[in-house]
């Protein structure tokens, strides 16, 4: 379960798209356009604050169709709130096309997937043991 808290009169409840959607939208709390000029970052407001499961963790990601047809993403790339964070949820949007985009309220601006999240212990050590791959990285597979 996830509890929901409306901070402002004007802030829209996530939705699904469908019913198997795994996000949910987040959508901008604001009281006019805004614009994001090409390469800038801008905060956008969402107007609610969440409440998650311990254990869980909701990490913010982009909107294919923002990100796609516009270039408009989360400037952190993907967000994560915490299951004890209790604050407003604020999405950083970047532009990274050339023309300027423009939100309005109610947009739709990113989607947040809950998860579950894991909480291993840390063991510094001095070796780790082998495996198939070993050291190889960056395309060391071949693929």
């Amino acid at each position: 379960m996830i509890k929901i808290k409306k901070l402002t009169d004007t802030a829209i409840i996530p939705t699904r798209g469908t019913a198997q959607s795994a996000g949910m939208d987040l959508y901008a709390d604001i009281l006019s356009p805004i614009e994001i000029k090409p390469g800038e970052i801008v905060k956008f407001h969402t107007g609610i604050a969440i409440q998650l499961e311990e254990g869980t963790v909701g990490l913010v990601f982009a909107r294919s169709s923002l990100g796609t047809k516009h270039g408009i993403v989360p400037a952190n790339c993907v967000g994560v709130i915490d299951s004890d964070y209790r604050g407003e949820i604020i999405i950083s949007l970047i532009n990274n096309y050339n023309e300027s985009y423009t939100v309005t309220p109610g947009d739709r601006i990113a989607q947040i997937v809950i998860v579950n999240a894991l909480f291993p212990k840390v063991e510094v050590c001095n070796e780790l043991d082998d495996s198939e791959r070993g050291t190889g990285g960056f395309g060391s597979t071949g693929k």
